[in-house]
């Protein structure tokens, strides 16, 4: 199979194969055609169904719809063509969908970035990708985003709009959805091959990594995962994950025009406003990182009978224990708990269970591999697979994977000729099809679900006056799955603490998400000959000193 490097209508790269193309095409997988095409059929079968809940505000179909038509109206109107991109760095909101659904009416790339960023991360993830305008909350949770974003103006040449979603600003949400709908004939053509979403993932090179799925890519899983789990009309699905990554943006941009379902949004996470959320509007369907689901079984411990109405609790994301999810079957016996695998590369790569008999499948393992995703177990070294049963580097390809990074660089060494492409994960295959993960090839750690890179904040921390070297891994947190922990040795004569770290990083303009919130001051850290910090031990260390609190 000849896979080739082609340029899309954004200008970006993508990695393309037409021999998968065809087969992917001829079987079905792929479609011709853009989620526009799924809300048109909604459309025409229910306006007036309701489609989003968040907090006191509802929606329908035809609010979306009409609300898009006028955004995409205003686009046309600022110049935008197909390929140029648009970004958004908002909480779970109703006008979130919107953007989604106009920017694909317009043939725009979207580019979510999650609200917990700050100047360093906006700065690079803008300028990477390009972006020409930008959709953020004013203030939220304290964070002032549009002076935030106005001060970073004079080093992004490309982005023209700041546009302020339910605050003031000198551009409005209000201003930019106050015109006429479209007329749909004035809309580009848009090819489902080209590039739809640019997300950027924290990687072991220090730098977040720019994401790019096409309309093919992405709108396979989402029809896939309707499918599978399945998801039909009734279904109120609830979507405390941040709609700035992959799984929250898939329940609220997509699912309710695919599958038809009422989506629920929340956009500050609560365990006790969760479960009060999904006992009033009978939610069915949810899911999360491993943080989510403990927290709420925490709170609803004495009362589960209120999440009576779930059927079903995807969880992923991080590291996910077995006894977790038994607990969340014994306490809730109407709903199928179990684990899923993906990446924002390959959404979704293993399905969970669908049934309860097997539920020993859901809470031991991360998923069924099931066609048209393909994997291979191998050596991490020789990248000959492994008989089943044995660990190796888990390598995968299919219909949803992404077309490539924006950086080109990032794409090397990522994927075998044929195009199978290293998840960065090692893992077991059992019980025939089924998929344990036992490690990660790649240095992340995932907190709550979001990926940190170790070595984007060690760059940081290396330029404080007090500190000599730095190392930081990944320590087990009973609240947010993982969190950072950080070796430091410390310059002669001096001393460093947890919260001038913490300081240090503040001005740096990390998110806090990222600071590391255990420190341990070393006087030397293990090596390998050649001088290589042996994080795998650091690894180990970290664990036994969680266990020990």
């Amino acid at each position: 199979m000849e896979w080739i490097s082609k340029t899309d209508p954004s200008g970006f790269q993508v990695r393309w194969c037409e021999e998968l193309a065809r087969r992917w095409f001829d079987e079905g997988h792929w479609q011709n055609e853009t989620l526009v095409d799924a809300a048109r059929r909604r459309m025409a079968e229910n306006p007036d169904a309701l489609f989003q809940i968040e907090g006191d505000r509802r929606v329908t179909r035809r609010e979306v719809w009409q609300a898009s038509l006028r955004l995409a109206g205003w686009f046309l109107s600022r110049g935008l063509k197909p390929g140029d991109v648009i970004s958004f760095q908002l909480p779970n909101w109703t006008e979130t969908p919107v953007i989604g659904l106009a920017a694909r009416m317009c043939g725009l790339v979207i580019n979510p970035i999650p609200p917990i960023y700050r100047e360093a991360e906006l700065e690079f993830i803008l300028g990477d990708c390009g972006s020409k305008a930008i959709f953020v909350p004013g203030t939220f949770r304290k964070c002032d985003h549009t002076a935030m974003v106005e001060g970073l103006r004079g080093k992004l040449p490309a982005l023209r709009d700041v546009i302020v979603v339910r605050n003031e600003g000198a551009l409005t949400w209000e201003q930019v959805t106050s015109g006429d709908p479209v007329d749909e004939s004035l809309l580009p053509a848009v090819d489902p091959a080209s590039v739809l979403i640019a997300m950027y993932t924290s990687g072991t090179t220090g730098k977040p990594k720019g994401v790019l799925h096409t309309h093919l890519s992405y709108g396979h899983r989402v029809r896939a995962m309707a499918q599978n789990y399945p998801i039909v009309e009734s279904d109120v699905s609830f979507m405390p994950s941040p709609v700035t990554h992959i799984t929250g943006a898939i329940w609220a941009f997509d699912m309710p025009w695919i599958a038809g379902n009422t989506s629920v949004l929340m956009d500050v996470w609560s365990p006790a406003d969760g479960i009060a959320c999904i006992e009033e509007h009978g939610c069915t369907v949810t899911g999360g990182a491993t943080p989510f689901l403990q927290q709420m079984l925490d709170v609803a411990e004495t009362a589960p009978e209120r999440l009576k109405s779930l059927k079903l609790f995807f969880c992923g994301g991080t590291t996910v224990s077995p006894e977790l999810i038994m607990r969340a079957n014994r306490m809730i016996p109407g709903a199928v708990f179990f684990r899923a695998y993906g990446s924002t590369e390959m959404i979704t790569a293993t399905w969970g269970i669908q049934d309860r008999a097997d539920a020993k499948y859901g809470a031991e393992t991360d998923g069924h591999v099931i066609y048209p995703v393909e994997m291979r177990i191998v050596d991490a070294v020789t990248d000959e697979q492994v008989p089943e049963g044995e660990e190796g580097e888990i390598l995968m390809i299919g219909p949803g994977l992404f077309a490539g990074y924006i950086d080109q660089a990032d794409n090397e060494g990522s994927f075998l000729p044929d195009g199978f492409f290293r998840m960065g994960d090692l893992g077991r295959q059992v019980y025939g099809d089924w998929l344990v993960i036992t490690g990660r090839k790649k240095d992340i750690i995932i907190r709550s679900g979001e990926n940190i890179s170790p070595k984007e904040v060690e760059d940081v921390l290396f330029g404080h006056p007090a500190i000599a070297e730095v190392a930081i891994v990944a320590m087990p947190s009973a609240v947010t799955g993982e969190k950072g922990c950080a070796f430091v040795i410390p310059r002669a004569g001096e001393a460093i603490d947890l919260p001038e770290i913490q300081r240090f990083l503040t001005d740096a303009g990390l998110a806090k998400q990222k600071f590391p919130e255990h420190l341990v001051v070393v006087d030397d850290l293990p090596r390998v000959p050649s001088g290589k910090v042996r994080k795998d031990v650091l690894r180990v260390r970290a664990k036994e000193l969680a266990q020990a609190a």
